[in-house]
This record gives structure tokens, sequence and C-alpha cells, in this order.
């Protein structure tokens, strides 16, 4: 009888340790790159606003959302949920960064989101700060911006 509980204190004792291993394992690498939640988080804080298109940070920490009126949007992700925040025009700088895959960003009304962001390709960054700019052309526009104007 004594072995017997020895043995069910011992195995208790192994699997609670196990437990918590698996625990904390899995909160060492935490996935930053849920966009899904980030569109859900969007969606409750502006449901008027439609996304377009979206764009994650190479380390998953932040998203850029272009909107359906060709304005910005941002989400900050704070471990358990997202700051979201509609860009308002003139109300931001962005620089390129030396590497290329990434800007510099200066947020007027939320300094304390300013700083680089990095992205997975040059690309990625380029479009980014044309939609934070304001200065995004469709392709339809890029095609008319193509032809000349007809003279009379």
């Amino acid at each position: 009888m004594g072995m017997a509980f020895g043995i069910l204190v011992f195995g208790t004792i192994i699997g609670i340790s196990w437990y918590f291993s698996r625990m904390s394992e899995r909160d060492k690498d935490p996935d930053l790159s849920d966009v899904g939640l980030a569109i859900v988080e969007f969606g409750r804080a502006f449901p008027n606003e439609a996304l377009r298109s979206l764009h994650a940070t190479a380390d998953g920490k932040a998203v850029f959302a272009r909107l359906h009126d060709n304005r910005a949007g941002f989400m900050r992700n704070m471990r358990g949920h997202y700051a979201c925040h509609v860009i308002e025009k003139g109300r931001l700088q962005a620089q390129i960064l030396q590497q290329g895959t990434g800007l510099h960003v200066l947020f007027a009304d939320y300094p304390q989101y300013n700083g680089d962001y990095l992205f997975a390709s040059a690309e990625e960054a380029a479009e980014v700060s044309l939609w934070m700019l304001s200065n995004y052309l469709s392709d339809g526009a890029l095609d008319d911006a193509a032809v000349p104007p007809k003279q009379d």
C-alpha cells in the first residue's frame, strides 16, 4: 500500500511538471502574425471601414492596412489584442530605411508607435509607404495616367 501511494504521488508530480513545462513552452514563442485576429479587431474598432489590403511586418508585431477610400490603417499587436487606428491624411511622416525593406514612421497622433517597421520585401515597404502618403494609384488609374489626353 505504501509503495503504491509513493508511485501515485511521484506520477502526479511528473504529470504536473510536464503540464507546466508545456504551458511555458507555448508562451515562449507566441504567434504574433495572426492577421485574421487583426482583421476582426479592426472591424470591431471601425465597423464602417472596409479593408482592401493588408501587409504585416516581418516580425508580425504590426499590420498596415489600405482602406476602401485609399486611406491607411495601422494595427499594433499588444499581446492579447490589436490596437487599431485609422491614419488621417498629413498626420505622419515616413522614410524608407537604408536596407530598403522597411520604413521609419513617425505618428503625430500616436507617438508611442513611432519607430522602424521591417517588411518581408522592399516591394511591400514601398506599397505601404504609398498607402500612408495617400498616393496609391489603382491599375486603372495607372493606365489612364499613361495615356496622354486627347487634343481637340
